[in-house]
């Protein structure tokens, strides 16, 4: 799985705890880096996490991808996002705040099917699948 713009990194290690064999997180912060892979030592799961700035990441797809980043971020990293995902893979978007989800909506529509809107107070979730 790849946590894109992973801060801490606690989505790849929830994803990790949960049963992925491997993580790659993706922080243009080096701070971020430090913290996740800090935290997945923490947690005893070091091994299965690697970090990158978005610059030295490996180029690949992986069957699920995550993102809790700025809706003008995820907007603009739309078709990033998608190459990062394996036809067939599942994207889940967060970080955005309700009023928001209706372009992020658009920017990864030609991408993805199924695109679903969840809500927790003012803040939103989507999800979908790669064509």
């Amino acid at each position: 799985m790849l946590d894109f713009g992973c801060g801490s990194g606690i989505l790849a290690l929830a994803a990790l705890k949960l049963g992925a064999a491997s993580a790659t997180g993706v922080d243009n912060d080096p701070q971020a880096l430090t913290a996740s892979r800090d935290n997945a030592e923490r947690n005893g799961i070091g091994a299965a996490l690697q970090v990158f700035l978005p610059d030295d990441a490996p180029q690949t797809a992986y069957p699920v991808v995550v993102a809790n980043i700025l809706a003008v971020a995820l907007i603009h990293l739309a078709p990033t996002l998608a190459s990062r995902t394996l036809p067939g893979g599942v994207i889940a978007l967060s970080g955005i705040l309700k009023g928001q989800e209706y372009d992020v909506l658009t920017a990864f529509a030609q991408y993805f099917d199924d695109l679903r809107i969840s809500q927790q107070e003012d803040w939103i979730r989507i999800d979908g699948r790669r064509r």
